[in-house]
């Protein structure tokens, strides 16, 4: 089975890929389980997954970090991140490049994930 985004059976990127929005359609019970495997009980990463399907469940969560609509600057990233790993230059790398925040002069902004509706 070829990684989301994969154009079927060539294994180069689909340009058309939204990988923030794959990773919110996973039922929650594959979400949760992802998370025991990768969060430890203070809900810190214990590690950064290789895998890519795993990685987008972690950036979800870590997206819920940041309200959509509200610019950050990057300190504020950085400060947002790490409590859940000391790599935040590797976290925020991959939040932009998986299309869960976007980033222009050293602001970022929420551009994908899923969003709680419940309140």
């Amino acid at each position: 089975m070829s990684e989301p985004g994969a154009a079927a059976g060539t294994g180069t990127p689909d340009p058309d890929h939204q990988p923030a929005r794959w990773a919110s359609r996973l039922g929650d019970v594959e979400r949760a389980s992802v998370l025991r495997a990768f969060l430890d009980g203070d809900g810190r990463l214990v590690r950064i997954p290789a895998k890519h399907t795993k990685r987008l469940v972690v950036l979800d969560l870590l997206a819920q970090e940041f309200l959509p609509g509200e610019r950050y600057p990057e300190t504020e990233v950085n400060n947002r991140l790490r409590p859940f790993h000391d790599d935040v230059a590797a976290l925020r790398r991959y939040l932009v490049e998986n299309l869960f925040l976007a980033r222009e002069a050293g602001v970022y902004w929420r551009t994908g994930g899923s969003v709680d509706l419940e309140d």
